[in-house]
């Protein structure tokens, strides 16, 4: 009995097997686990306020045990966002020339079906990649993230907006304010690197990576007072060799802060926005101490209608094929959902600041 790779199950167990987007923020700093896939629409969002630091008390003997409280932590009930790219597939489209096929091409519509349903597939499942790195960045440098969930065409005039905050009050409290602005004879790079690094671990928490972006890298590697420490062989404060790793992501090298080592990283990646402009993932000029897997990223159930028995059907996994054929117009569409929401593990965990005015 030959596979209907056009059912939910097929795909889903294709998904997988298939090329991913790599997406430095999320994977580095908000993986996924099996427990982190919901079986509802909505997901359990719970941070710890700081890291146990507490001694364990000095009992009298045969006195028993003393009492000690537990580690605050914060528990929300959030429904991520919902993501659905979709595309349609219509017989003008199987009958046009694909991508890298040869001119006077005698390639039929039925085999040319199954190489657009794949590179569709990847097309959207990667643009939900984009979705998901976004949040990470704003996770990391926001404390938070905004968005806009539109009702008819993307980066149209009817949408809600999708707001969500680890923190109370208005402001952001994870934000530390430089005393001068960065610039090449600054001589306070490494005492800020230093100050919000020691935010973190006054509270319990690990700080291991600076990430910033190429405005910042520039006014790094062309520091004079950095460039004086490189020469200073008796005082190694400062390693700078960059090396590039894929999907726009330098590693910088290492610079020792008072005892804190710290792991420098540009990240210049980039995305369109539903206005067609132009963005980074990491804002201009601002620069972030952090650590890796300094938080998850969780993901809700997506149910939907199957056109297979027309019953209503949840999926808990990080993404959902859907399609759906309208037989009278020969359109075939494809929809990719996923519902996800990246999430510190503890309070104020990154720390953000802007560097250059």
């Amino acid at each position: 009995m030959p596979i209907n790779i056009y059912q939910t199950q097929t795909i889903l167990a294709a998904l997988p097997l298939m090329r991913n987007k790599p997406t430095f923020l999320r994977d580095r700093y908000f993986p996924t686990s099996d427990s982190d896939i919901f079986v509802t629409e909505d997901v359990l969002v719970e941070y710890m306020d700081e890291a146990k630091r507490v001694l364990a008390p000095v009992v009298v003997p045969l006195r028993g045990g003393i009492p000690v409280g537990r580690s605050g932590y914060h528990t929300e009930r959030f429904t991520p966002p919902y993501v659905a790219p979709e595309r349609p597939l219509t017989v003008d489209d199987l009958n046009k020339k694909q991508f890298g096929e040869t001119l006077f091409s005698q390639r039929t519509p039925a085999a040319r079906e199954g190489a657009i349903l794949n590179k569709d597939i990847t097309d959207l499942n990667e643009m939900i990649d984009g979705r998901e790195e976004f949040m990470a960045g704003r996770t990391l440098f926001d404390n938070g993230y905004q968005m806009k969930a539109y009702a008819d065409s993307y980066g149209g005039d009817k949408y809600e907006e999708f707001r969500i905050q680890f923190y109370d009050g208005e402001t952001n409290p994870a934000v530390y304010m430089p005393a001068a602005p960065w610039s090449r004879t600054c001589t306070t790079i490494s005492r800020d690197l230093f100050l919000m690094a020691k935010m973190l671990k006054d509270r319990g928490l690990n700080a291991a990576d600076v990430l910033f972006g190429d405005e910042v890298s520039d006014v790094i590697i062309n520091n004079e007072y950095i460039q004086k420490l490189m020469d200073n062989r008796r005082l190694d404060l400062i390693q700078l060799n960059p090396v590039e790793y894929p999907n726009g992501v330098t590693c910088f090298g290492r610079i020792n802060c008072n005892g804190v080592v710290l792991t420098l990283f540009c990240y210049s990646e980039k995305y369109v926005d539903e206005k067609g402009k132009t963005e980074t993932f990491v804002p201009a000029g601002k620069v972030c101490v952090t650590a890796p897997g300094v938080g998850r990223t969780l993901y809700g159930a997506v149910t939907q209608m199957e056109q297979s028995d027309n019953d209503f059907h949840t999926y808990s996994a990080r993404r959902v094929p859907h399609i759906v054929a309208d037989v009278k117009s020969s359109v075939r569409t494809l929809t990719m959902k996923a519902r996800p929401l990246t999430m510190p593990n503890y309070l104020n965990s990154s720390i953000t600041a802007t560097v250059l005015f």
